[in-house]
């Protein structure tokens, strides 16, 4: 087991501390992790996954979730200063604050966004990028996981969208209602709304190979409350990115190695993604499972685990 050798609470501004923490080997090369969600925050495994004799592995909660304070579970938590910019200003405040001049960007699935808009604004503090589970929040990809699948699971999706109480089924609308029901002062509306988002998104991850709960399969304590708030605030709002900018502006990111890797079986981040984009990053490596979907799994643990030494000794 991996245990933290430094940790602590970062303000960032806007009335909000941010929990960091440092493990591994303090002389090793720099490695942040860029968690999900957005908002599932960051766990032990996670420190488990990495080379803590070769990285000096930094790990940290985003903005309102996990430990960082004020949490999105309280309604009264402004969102307003809860945005991809602000994250992207958040990690840079921390590799300052941590004394890091490059580092190694490892992120999944939400991740992936935070990582892709940080290097493109910053990236001469960027070492090498190792992304899963693509993800690059455009607005046809948020169309698809909260509309679009629904044709393997009508059913579900049915009853979401009335979950919901929205009057049109898009799933802009959709997100959009959830965005505003998870920040209802009245618990019991935030709980219902949590409940069925989370039942959602657990149906459209069933089909995977060793399906297994995932962050979304708790109880709906304040942990969830917190993640779900912030997965309906980010994409009812698009992520606040410019529709497709990542990809198109993934040319600025040539000459900093990065490696793609992505289930063929993903429901929710179908794999053009991941395919535009190694097409659209000079240099980008793409690694395709196919008999992964979302989750991790032991094929895409290896090809992780082979770009991170590779690139461990890399300077």
């Amino acid at each position: 087991m991996t245990e933290p050798y430094a940790c602590g609470m970062l303000d960032v501004g806007d009335g909000n501390q941010v929990y960091w923490e440092t493990c591994g080997n303090p002389d090793g090369k720099p490695l942040v992790v860029l968690h999900g969600g957005p908002g599932q925050g960051c766990h032990q495994r996670m420190r488990d996954a990495f080379d803590g004799q070769r990285y000096r592995i930094v790990l940290y909660d985003q903005r309102g979730c996990g430990r960082s304070t004020p949490s999105a579970a309280d309604p009264a938590t402004d969102m307003g200063v809860n945005t991809t910019t602000h994250l992207v200003a958040d990690l840079e405040l921390l590799r300052a604050h941590l004394g890091i001049d490059r580092w190694l960007l490892r992120g999944g699935s939400w991740g992936c966004t935070l990582a892709l808009a940080y290097a493109l604004r910053y990236p001469h503090r960027v070492s090498e990028i190792v992304l899963s589970a693509i993800s690059t929040s455009r607005h046809r990809e948020i169309d698809w996981l909260y509309g679009g699948v629904s044709r393997f699971f009508p059913e579900e999706h049915e009853r979401f969208v009335a979950c919901a109480g929205s009057a049109n089924s898009a799933a802009s609308n959709v997100v959009a209602a959830y965005d505003r029901l998870l920040g209802h002062p009245d618990r019991d509306v935030r709980v219902r709304a949590a409940t069925a988002w989370a039942r959602w998104e657990e149906t459209v991850l069933s089909l995977e190979p060793s399906a297994r709960p995932t962050s979304f399969g708790g109880p709906v304590d304040d942990d969830l409350l917190a993640l779900v708030r912030i997965c309906a605030h980010y994409y009812a709002n698009h992520a606040w990115l410019a529709d497709g900018e990542l990809i198109r502006d993934a040319g600025r990111l040539a000459g900093i190695p990065g490696v793609l890797v992505h289930g063929r079986l993903d429901l929710s981040c179908p794999v053009a993604t991941a395919y535009e984009l190694a097409n659209a990053w000079p240099g980008a490596e793409l690694f395709v499972c196919d008999e992964s979907g979302h989750r991790s799994s032991p094929a895409k643990s290896e090809c992780v685990r082979d770009a991170l030494t590779r690139f461990a000794d890399r300077r």
